[in-house]
């Protein structure tokens, strides 16, 4: 299989289970107690779903130093259950960590953990954990996926507390887009739980164990759409209130009260904020919940997302800035030099010699004569200047001119080319002639002045110029009403050679209108990350499209893969100021 990110995870527990390090009755880092025969952390029911149970099967005896295909080398077994074990391992070819799951060729599930390794290893989306490699060989399976030594656990995130309304937003935003995404492709999940979400150090959320997980344990549903839509809910409900939305006691957090059923997130926890309550009660809906405006359940991923995105965007907090120390005067700059402290005794600037005045001395008298020389020749200049000045408008009036018509010239070009103004932008929606959007979800974060969100478009294999194989790409902004447009200022994710854009005056927010019916406003190429672009003769439209015809390379970043791409942070379209 092809190599895929050096990033990496921990393959412990791809369900919210305890470390290795836990009590002996928690027995395993999958969250099983041999003792009593039931989930210690409480697991996250199967809703709609089976797990499957099989008669043990040993797992296979490994030790810490074996190396699989020579390159894969074992170095701590992080989890043993039920017939498999998961390693953290060393790549010894591309020196990276790794992590292993390794199950004998003969248990019941070694096919099926085959396939859904290699199904999920073609999705190759980066907001999943990515399988990079399933093998069988000498009588066993083994899995490797990456290993994320950055990435948090969101059931050690929840530990510390509920998040704040925008990084919950960002969570249920993420997960579902990704799962939507993923069950485009015919993939479930069925373990999404705290655990199986990891959050990067850049803040991004990332899923692990995408199929493979429900593989292992031998878990499936009939509704798989549903249970991951649910799942989502329940991880949304857990970062509002730091409670799990079931009775039980599970992945760190303590359910809900015995009894109550499942209340609303702001009946659990004061503050919470009301549209993402609602929201976990949508996806929750699939297990009897009732939203409280009686809006429909989201019953898929694909639906929670767009439920989400059609919420009002959640701003992130405002940075909190520590104002800095006062700063501390020193004694001579308080007027304290020469005082005496209330003690009465001299101090040491007391005792010191008094500094003669300034410029008292023979260096010091010779430059203030220098100085009032200057003064005076300036003097003499300005006044020669002024006359010459005056000497020239009377000649000038004796001629038929006029100093009034002169000044009334010089205030109407100051008034030719005025400020320009920014103008309202009321919506942006993508438009892509050729019928492929790049991120059409995403429009809105190209003008709400927030640098960390974009609109962003796929990586291509070939540019800079897009002719080849696209047109190009664009969004079109509605500024609600017809406004007169001179000038557009991009801000862009991406530098390097080379991003080309123009505006045009475009008839509607449709992306069935050519771009060669349209009034071209301006146009320009930058190699980096800020675009200006002005016209002398202002277009009036209401709706302005931004084209891009030309992107830079550049390296993988969050959801995208390296090559020519390119993504909008801001953009601020201008109209001529009042004159």
């Amino acid at each position: 299989m092809a190599e895929r990110s050096t990033a990496a995870v921990d393959v412990a527990d791809n369900s919210g289970d305890e470390p290795l390090t836990a009590e002996a009755v928690k027995a395993t880092a999958d969250g099983v107690d041999t003792q009593n025969d039931r989930a210690a952390d409480g697991s996250m029911r199967e809703t709609d779903g089976e797990r499957k149970t099989v008669a043990p099967v040993a797992a296979p005896e490994l030790h810490s130093g074996h190396k699989l295909a020579r390159r894969y080398r074992l170095e701590e077994c992080v989890t043993r259950l039920d017939g498999f074990s998961s390693w953290r391992a060393m790549d010894e070819k591309l020196r990276r960590a790794v992590g292993v799951h390794l199950l004998p060729a003969d248990h019941p599930r070694a096919r099926t953990v085959l396939a859904a390794a290699r199904s999920s290893a073609l999705l190759g989306d980066p907001r999943f954990v990515q399988v990079l490699d399933a093998v069988e060989e000498n009588d066993l399976v083994y899995v490797v996926h990456e290993w994320l030594p950055d990435a948090t656990e969101l059931t050690a995130i929840l530990a510390v507390g509920p998040l704040e309304a925008h990084e919950a937003y960002q969570l249920v935003s993420q997960v579902s887009q990704a799962m939507a995404a993923a069950h485009r492709e015919g993939l479930a999940h069925l373990r999404l739980t705290p655990s199986a979400i990891l959050r990067t150090s850049t803040g991004q959320y990332r899923i692990r164990g995408l199929a493979v997980n429900a593989a292992l344990r031998g878990i499936s549903s009939d509704t798989p759409q549903r249970a991951d839509t649910e799942a989502i809910g329940a991880l949304l409900y857990a970062a509002l209130t730091q409670r799990w939305p079931y009775e039980t006691d599970a992945y760190g957090l303590t359910g809900l009260p015995k009894g109550v059923g499942l209340i609303a997130p702001d009946q659990v926890r004061a503050g919470v904020h009301r549209g993402l309550g609602e929201l976990a009660m949508r996806a929750l809906a699939n297990d009897g919940a009732t939203a409280s405006r009686q809006e429909p359940a989201c019953t898929t991923p694909e639906e929670l997302a767009k439920a989400v995105a059609a919420m009002p965007r959640i701003r992130p907090p405002e940075p909190a800035f520590t104002a800095p120390p006062e700063y501390q005067h020193t004694t001579y700059q308080q007027g304290n030099y020469g005082r005496h402290p209330a003690t009465g005794l001299p101090t040491v600037q007391s005792l010191a010699a008094t500094p003669p005045p300034p410029l008292q001395s023979r260096t010091g008298r010779a430059l203030k004569w220098g100085v009032a020389a200057l003064l005076i020749a300036a003097l003499g200049l300005g006044s020669w200047q002024l006359a010459d000045t005056l000497l020239n408008h009377s000649n000038q009036g004796g001629n038929g001119g006029s100093p009034g018509n002169s000044q009334s010239s010089e205030t109407g070009d100051s008034k030719k080319n005025p400020e320009p103004v920014p103008l309202h932008i009321k919506s942006a929606e993508e438009y892509y002639p050729d019928g492929t959007p790049q991120n059409a979800e995403d429009a809105a974060n190209s003008f709400d002045s927030d640098s960390s969100s974009y609109w962003r478009t796929k990586a291509f294999a070939d540019g800079p110029d897009m002719g080849a194989y696209k047109a190009g790409v664009g969004l079109v902004f509605d500024l609600g009403s017809e406004q007169e447009v001179s000038a557009a200022s991009i801000a862009f994710k991406f530098g390097g050679d080379h991003t080309t854009a123009a505006i045009y005056a475009a008839p509607n927010m449709s992306s069935s209108n050519p771009v060669s019916a349209m009034h071209k406003i301006a146009g320009a190429t930058t190699s980096g990350t800020q675009l200006g672009l002005t016209t002398d003769t202002p277009v009036k439209t209401r709706y302005v499209l931004l084209w891009i015809t030309a992107m830079p390379k550049s390296g993988p970043y969050e959801y995208s893969g390296a090559g020519y791409k390119q993504a909008i942070t801001n953009v601020v379209i201008s109209g001529p100021g009042s004159s």
